[in-house]
């Protein structure tokens, strides 16, 4: 080959995995959120789990793609791992689409879906329609870095050793390591696929060898699910077990049919003379195959998995990490706006648990004093602060990537709803800091006053515990309550800093303990502040 037929080569190369990305995220972009909610109700039962997976795949072109996205929605709890085994079941059978696509031709109108795709977006106003149209511009971009790659490689039709060495090897395994070498290189099994299409439509290879590779491929995909799942969960790790299971058994299984029966003369009589055709047929019989014979073994798989990565012991909570967050990548997968929410969901709720449980503890100190626990108090602010800091820096990082509107509003909430934990966090160490001065002076309360604490650790902790992310809850219902219960602080604010003048006028209480009974009566009333401003964007957000 000449360097401008691997320059077009490569540039073929680049727009069908270009073409891939642009139909991802346009599928992201136009269903947003409602990922999740389509995968709840369809994922139900193995059969509609598989057909989701091949539905999805089909769309995206891209079981990898497919296979990264049950990745994330497992390791953000919201896809089980019985329900992933159907999904990825299915996802390796929609990626066989495109060879089917290659195979019928349909690379000679890509220049028009393309064109048309590309000016939806270009001159339509509707953003729904333009998140579709860009779905159809990525197919059109994709078969054209199809029909690139094919004519790049017809001059290795004149290289006497390339097409020695296809036609000779007579390994089963070594074709089978070449096709899985060159997919997890491209991590893309439709790209390796059509590329090797487009070298038997030349004629360069023969059925015969092409088949241990193609088999080698569907192992390669798998490489992609890997990558993901570094810094996930043990339950999301499972899942690109399960996907390499699928791949190598099936790969066993027909790599000992080829070997006893006449199964490469058979798929080539589904399409005399038509290598780029049979190519096709196979792959697409491997999967299905492949899938009727593991389906009934789907739970078993799932099992499997959990046998050959077991549990481990969690982090211990001394140790500050983020416990649902994953590490940011500066590229993600169709539907990954929904595991993301999930997952910062319930990130922040175990932030606000923390706060929670601070501020419930600094009204403790205040009441019953020691330094321990005062000391616990300070360390935990830390770790909210610490929380603070490394969820904001995830969805800042976040916010670079293409989403829906809805999504997008979701998580700038987030990004303010954290920011209010922080800041109630922040009060309960306050409150503690006065327990610590009350015994650094040698100062107590007053009964009354001590009464007066007690009332309002109740209400804080009640209007906190309203502000429960379950992703289940009414916002409207949430705004409601912590309205009436802030209003009712700050009543009690006002009624108890008018006691407390009182006291000490009459002399029922020292200067020094009502001053810093007065500032605690402020941040109080701070945290009923805070709380609503929690209540009203977790409103705004599922509005």
């Amino acid at each position: 080959m000449r360097g401008t037929d691997i320059l077009t080569l490569l540039g073929g190369l680049a727009l069908f995995l270009y073409g891939m990305q642009m139909m991802s995220t346009g599928l992201e972009t136009a269903a947003g959120n409602k990922m999740k909610a389509i995968l709840e109700k369809l994922t139900a039962n193995r059969i509609k789990g598989v057909l989701v997976g091949a539905g999805i795949t089909a769309v995206i072109q891209s079981s990898s793609a497919t296979t990264v996205m049950v990745v994330g929605f497992v390791n953000s709890g919201l896809m089980s791992l019985n329900q992933a085994v159907w999904v990825i079941m299915g996802a390796n059978i929609g990626t066989t689409i495109t060879g089917q696509l290659i195979a019928l031709d349909i690379g000679t109108v890509a220049p028009l879906i393309a064109f048309a795709g590309v000016a939806c977006i270009l001159f339509v106003k509707n953003k729904q329609i333009c998140h579709i149209s860009e779905i159809f511009a990525g197919l059109g971009v994709l078969f054209i870095g199809m029909d690139m790659m094919g004519k790049a490689m017809e001059p290795l039709q004149d290289s006497e050793a390339f097409i020695h060495f296809m036609t000779t090897f007579s390994n089963p395994l070594l074709g089978i390591l070449i096709g899985t070498i060159f997919t997890a290189v491209i991590q893309s099994s439709s790209a390796s696929v059509g590329i090797l299409q487009a070298l038997a439509g030349t004629g360069m290879i023969p059925l015969s060898s092409a088949v241990y590779i193609l088999f080698g491929q569907n192992i390669g995909t798998c490489i992609t699910a890997v990558l993901a799942s570094i810094g996930t969960k043990t339950n999301a790790k499972r899942t690109t077990i399960i996907h390499l299971m699928f791949n190598m058994l099936g790969t066993a299984v027909f790599t000992f049919v080829c070997m006893v029966t006449p199964f490469v003369s058979w798929m080539e009589a589904t399409a005399p003379g038509n290598q780029v055709q049979q190519i096709a047929n196979i792959h697409t019989t491997f999967n299905i195959v492949t899938t009727l014979l593991l389906l009934p073994f789907g739970s078993l798989m799932a099992r499997t998995a959990v046998r050959i990565l077991p549990d481990r012991k969690e982090e211990t909570e001394a140790i500050r990490h983020l416990e649902y967050l994953s590490p940011f990548e500066p590229s993600y997968p169709v539907g990954h706006a929904a595991a993301a929410l999930s997952e910062i969901r319930k990130e922040v709720a175990r932030m606000l648990a923390m706060a929670r449980n601070n501020a419930a503890a600094s009204f403790d100190a205040a009441l019953y004093g020691g330094n321990m626990a005062i000391e616990k108090i300070e360390a935990a602010e830390e770790y909210i602060n610490y929380l603070n800091t490394e969820i904001s820096r995830y969805i800042g990082r976040l916010m670079t990537v293409e989403m829906s509107e809805q999504d997008s509003k979701r998580i700038n909430a987030y990004y303010v709803i954290i920011s209010n934990i922080e800041r109630i966090g922040d009060h309960a160490v306050n409150i503690a800091g006065y327990a610590k001065d009350m015994k650094k002076w040698g100062l107590s309360f007053s009964g009354h006053a001590l009464e007066d604490i007690r009332q309002m650790k109740q209400v804080s902790l009640e209007t906190l515990d309203i502000l429960e992310f379950t992703g289940e809850s009414s916002g409207r219902e949430m705004l409601e309550k912590t309205a009436q219960n802030e209003q009712k602080i700050d009543d009690m604010q006002q009624s108890y800093l008018k006691k407390q003048m009182k006291r000490m006028k009459n002399g029922d209480c020292m200067a020094e303990a009502g001053l810093l009974f007065s500032e605690m009566l402020t941040d109080f009333e701070r945290i009923g502040d805070h709380a609503l401003n929690i209540a009203e964007l977790y409103d705004e957000m599922m509005n």
